[in-house]
């Protein structure tokens, strides 16, 4: 895998989150964190002193037992090794900005057991952050929401002994009880194909959708998700044809991967 597919692959799962985050950020809070807010504002993400940095989430919080602090979270793909330097180097500028408590979470997003180091303890210097891996956590408090933006994390969680296929059917039918409009439907389904490669469930999903769309009485339901891989097909043939553009962007464009984009060049070159 190279450094350029890995970078793309990063970003798709970027923009997901960026995408959802302000849906989900209460009760991720609340179910994850264990933090019960009462007032929670919105604080700017670019912190520049000598370097500018852009945490994921930052906000100003007012919690259940009266403390107000700064909420930092941070959510990783990658087991970053030197995760604790950057999570460091964001406490000194939070707190010399804000001059209130910082709390830092990093939401490890993986499928193995994180090893990067949680602490910094040195002659000069001690610290630590809060490391949180999602595939530890039940899935059920995600299916149990009624927003789609949070029950497509599901997939990224422990499905406590459950049949893959089996979870991944409750997922798809709660994103479709809770979502109206067929544009939205296939947003989040899409982000759904997106996060299952993060637990290589890409076969498992497919299963899951051809399975359940059996189920789904509206026609344009059916269609989507029996003719989703065809009608993507299609525009990536017209990017391939029309436009002089790379793989990674024709994939950026389309939400597609780039292993998709390749795979279809094949088929239009005969190779």
């Amino acid at each position: 895998m190279t450094i350029g597919y890995r970078k793309h692959q990063s970003n798709q799962y970027d923009k997901i989150f960026k995408e959802n985050i302000e849906a989900v950020i209460s009760s991720i809070m609340q179910n994850v964190l264990e933090i019960t807010a009462l007032t929670v504002e919105e604080l700017p993400d670019d912190i520049q002193h000598t370097k500018e940095r852009k945490p994921d989430v930052l906000k100003k919080v007012t919690d259940d037992k009266g403390s107000t602090f700064i909420l930092q979270i941070e959510f990783q793909v990658a087991d970053e090794p030197k995760m604790v330097y950057r999570m460091a180097e964001y406490f000194i500028m939070l707190e010399r900005k804000y001059n209130l408590p910082v709390r830092q979470f990093v939401i490890f997003l993986g499928i193995n057991n994180p090893k990067m180091p949680t602490r910094l303890d040195s002659d000069r210097m001690k610290f630590s952050f809060l490391l949180i891996t999602l595939s530890k956590l039940d899935y059920h408090i995600f299916l149990k929401s009624n927003k789609p933006e949070e029950i497509v994390l599901g997939i990224l969680a422990n499905f406590e002994g459950e049949k893959p296929e089996n979870a991944l059917k409750q997922i798809i039918s709660r994103i479709k009880e809770t979502t109206e409009g067929e544009l939205s439907l296939n947003r989040y389904f899409n982000q759904l194909r997106i996060l299952a490669q993060l637990r290589n469930l890409e076969l498992n999903l497919k299963n899951a959708m051809e399975s359940i769309a059996a189920y789904i009485k509206e026609e344009r339901d059916v269609l989507y998700l029996r003719g989703q891989q065809r009608t993507e097909e299609r525009i990536v043939r017209n990017l391939l044809s029309k436009m002089s553009l790379t793989f990674e962007q024709i994939a950026d464009i389309t939400g597609v991967t780039v292993d998709f984009v390749k795979g279809v060049q094949q088929q239009v070159s005969g190779k």
